[in-house]
């Protein structure tokens, strides 16, 4: 093959040395790795057809959900096997004058490139077999009821196999198209979170593969570093190849709540009285009408709730406001009413009468809900647009503040998407893990609650082009950033900074923790180049296309 390379024109020189980098690392890596070098290798013509076809061979791979950043890799590589991902990381670790980085690749959910790997080798973790192992505690047996499931697995695949043994996680994320291993390398955040916390502290075991290839079953009693390490680590210490879920009785169906506010300071309250009352409710969140656009998008379980248009209407400046919980029914106590209860919390509420609304749906279709939006979104062709999205960690003494910041910053008729915002409890997070929430400023209690902000709107690029785009990711970038400053004391999640020096900022006190646990899991720095948080081995600048 070398042979034959030598041989080509001065003008392929470039195609030249890609395909012998390509091509020495695959004399090391043999079946089952399919990378795009091997299939490559196997054209009849080296061309610059050929190279093209090599460009769209790793085009999946290149781009995410945010899709405004594009960094090519070098190659994808398809592991069958933990010990496959294991080999690949031993020899580039053990590879000082190698330069290639490697990034695991989930559902490809990310948003500014994170799970990328520009000039690397992008791992596709759905190759691994999709294996879920479903544990019930049975009557008088002492531990807990779990599941064994691959880090590539999509937690819709673990809902559906648990609801079949009467089982299901307690903390979710509010889109179930993501998988096991991306989620716990971030948190895995939702309306369940005020009462059980993140997904991470849900975990009881995993196991990984170090930066050093070494697999790893770690636990809070096994190798507890690692555990907390890689949960909430961005991938910067291992890739999850299999986790073990903690597991709860599912309920059959679930009573679900919408109420309304033109109050920020009365919402915000009624909110947070509400994840006070964990033994009544079992999600909340809540969100922010700025325009039409933010009930029609989410009307499919509330058709009724749309006559609350009118009064939008009547004055399209004014910004309303609105909660969402839900009550579980498990039909195992026949004095439990989920209307009654309802009915209680209600009345403690100070919401616009009479705008408050309900729906009783099963358990699946509720946390399944963002499915529907998906399916209505494609129909439109407009899910696969650019996602410039901005999710905040926004303490309580600052959430008016940074609320009056983000209104001004955006226009609140062309608004598209939606703009989520809820508090949690920061107690019911373990701290050792590598995720970050806001550092208190007091001792006082309420700077335990701390609220999730997310802003998901969506760029249709036949409204907003490149340009446009650029503003929307600059002027996020400024809020991102004030919102960071002493004032408020933001933190970013599923974030990107703009470069080392920002992301010691953001790690704060907890730096020389992260920063340690680096060097000692992967001190060649191999993994996640993408996340941009240390001197990766090749380039981890981004190219953007639009």
């Amino acid at each position: 093959m070398e042979a034959v390379l030598l041989h080509f024109s001065a003008k392929f020189n470039a195609l030249h040395l890609l395909l012998l980098a390509m091509c020495s690392l695959c004399r090391f890596i043999q079946s089952p790795m399919e990378t795009v070098s091997l299939n490559y290798l196997k054209a009849t013509s080296f061309d610059f057809d050929g190279f093209s076809n090599l460009r769209e061979s790793t085009s999946t791979a290149s781009l995410d959900f945010g899709r405004f950043v594009f960094n090519f890799p070098r190659a994808v590589f398809r592991p069958k096997t933990p010990d496959d991902i294991a080999t690949l990381l031993r020899l580039l670790s053990a590879s000082p004058s190698s330069k290639i980085s490697v990034a695991a690749r989930g559902a490809g959910h990310s948003i500014h490139g994170q799970a990328q790997a520009r000039d690397g080798i992008v791992v596709e973790m759905d190759s691994l077999p999709s294996s879920i192992t479903i544990r019930k505690l049975v009557d008088g047996e002492e531990g807990f009821s779990y599941a064994d499931v691959s880090g590539g697995a999509l937690w819709v695949e673990l809902l559906e196999e648990s609801l079949k043994h009467g089982l299901a996680p307690r903390s979710w994320t509010d889109y179930l198209y993501l998988s096991i291993g991306g989620t716990l390398s971030n948190a895995g955040i939702s309306g369940q979170t005020f009462k059980y916390g993140p997904q991470i502290s849900n975990v009881l075991q995993l196991e990984v593969v170090t930066g050093k290839g070494e697999i790893v079953t770690c636990s809070p009693a096994k190798a507890p570093e690692l555990f907390h390490a890689v949960l909430g680590g961005l991938g910067q210490f291992g890739i999850i190849t299999r986790a073990r879920i903690l597991l709860q009785n599912a309920p059959q169906q679930v009573k679900w709540v919408r109420a309304f506010y033109d109050n920020f300071q009365t919402f915000s309250q009624d909110q947070e009285l509400l994840i006070s009352m964990p033994d009544t409710l079992d999600y909340i969140e809540g969100f922010i009408v700025l325009n039409e656009n933010s009930l029609h998008s989410s009307s499919i379980a509330f058709p009724s709730q749309l006559d609350f248009i009118s009064g939008l209407r009547k004055d399209p400046s004014k910004v309303h406001y609105c909660i969402e919980f839900a009550v579980y029914d498990y039909r195992t106590d026949e004095t439990f009413s989920t209307e009654q209860a309802v009915e209680e919390v209600a009345r403690k509420l100070r919401f616009l009468r009479p705008f408050i609304y309900s729906a009783k749906v099963s358990y699946y279709d509720f946390l399944n809900r963002v499915r529907m939006e998906e399916m209505r979104l494609r129909e439109k062709g407009v899910w696969d647009v650019p996602h410039p999205w901005l999710n905040m960690f926004v303490p309580k003494s600052g959430i008016h503040h940074f609320k009056n910041l983000l209104l001004g910053s955006i226009s609140h008729q062309e608004f598209e998407g939606p703009i989520l915002i809820y508090p949690l409890l920061k107690h019911k997070w373990d701290m050792n893990s590598s995720a970050v929430l806001p550092e208190p400023s007091t001792t006082s209690a309420a700077e335990s609650v701390v609220y999730v902000v997310g802003v998901l709107q969506s760029a249709n690029p036949s409204l907003c082009g490149s340009a446009c785009l650029f503003e929307l990711l600059g002027r996020q970038r400024q809020l991102a950033e004030a919102a960071a400053g002493s004032q408020i004391g933001a933190k970013q999640y599923l974030g990107h900074q703009p470069s080392p020096s920002h992301w010691r900022k953001h790690f704060g006190g907890r730096w020389e923790r992260f920063a340690d646990r680096k060097w000692r899991f992967d001190p060649a720095c191999v993994l996640a180049p993408g996340q941009g948080i240390f001197v990766s081995r090749s380039s981890s600048s981004s190219s953007f296309f639009f």
